[in-house]
Parts: C-alpha cells; sequence; structure tokens
C-alpha cells in the first residue's frame, strides 16, 4: 500500500500569522488540507474535509460536533504516524484540551503532523510513498 506525501508547514504560521491576515479564514483551509493529507496519505483513513471543516465553522450551534472533529483529526493523525513507521504521538485529548487554551491544537497538531513529513524530507509534495502495515 502506498500514501501521497503532505506538506511540513511552519507552525507559528499556521497557528497565529496567516489566521490573523486572513481574518480567521486560513484556520478554515489549514483544517481541510490537513484531514485531505490525511486521507491521500492512507486509503484506509475515511474523511470527509468538507464535512471536517463544516463541523468547526458551524457546529459551535450545536456545540458537540468542533470537539469531535478535532479529537477524529487528532486520531487521524495517530493513525497516520503508525502507518508511517513511528510511534504514535499524537493524542487528540490534548488536541481537545488546547482548543480550550488560546486555540493551540492547530500548532500542535501541525508539529505531529510535521514529525511524519521530517521522515520524506527528501520526496516533494504529493510523491507516493510505501505504508507500513
Amino acid at each position: 500500500m502506498t500514501g501521497r506525501v503532505g506538506k511540513a508547514r511552519n507552525i507559528l504560521l499556521v497557528w497565529l500569522i496567516w489566521p490573523l491576515i486572513t481574518l480567521g479564514i486560513y484556520h478554515l483551509v489549514w483544517y481541510f488540507k490537513v484531514n485531505r493529507e490525511a486521507r491521500d496519505f492512507d486509503g484506509r483513513i475515511e474523511v470527509k474535509p468538507g464535512l471536517a471543516v463544516l463541523a468547526i465553522a458551524v457546529g459551535w450551534l450545536v456545540i458537540v460536533p468542533p470537539f469531535v472533529s478535532v479529537y477524529n483529526t487528532g486520531e487521524r493523525i495517530a493513525r497516520m504516524q503508525r502507518t508511517a513507521g513511528m510511534q504514535p504521538t499524537c493524542n487528540p485529548w490534548i488536541g481537545i484540551i488546547l482548543m480550550f487554551i488560546l486555540g493551540l491544537y492547530p500548532l500542535y497538531y501541525q508539529q505531529e503532523m510535521n514529525r511524519i513529513w521530517a521522515q520524506y524530507e527528501h520526496l516533494e509534495e504529493g510523491e507516493r510513498v510505501p505504508l507500513a502495515t
């Protein structure tokens, strides 16, 4: 089984700079991309990136969906780490807690994804790599 390499991003830009410049729109774009990269990296990960974004964008009206979506994204990243042959270090509960601390979960999740992409630093974004089972 193979998967596509994603993009390593600067965690400070993801968490603070781009969202400030774009008045929060970048956060939604980033969240879409992270979930799409999870799906593209491991085809066994079932996620609809648009639905994940919808859950954090308007799910606040029902209260629960953003928390479920952020938790599930953390689970996906941990699964990606296992699939990359790494010891999973991404904890979705930390992501939930960081939602309440200055919205730090993008910083944490991007750092965890960057650990995966660091294994493939010699490859371009989108290139196929063999996956562990």
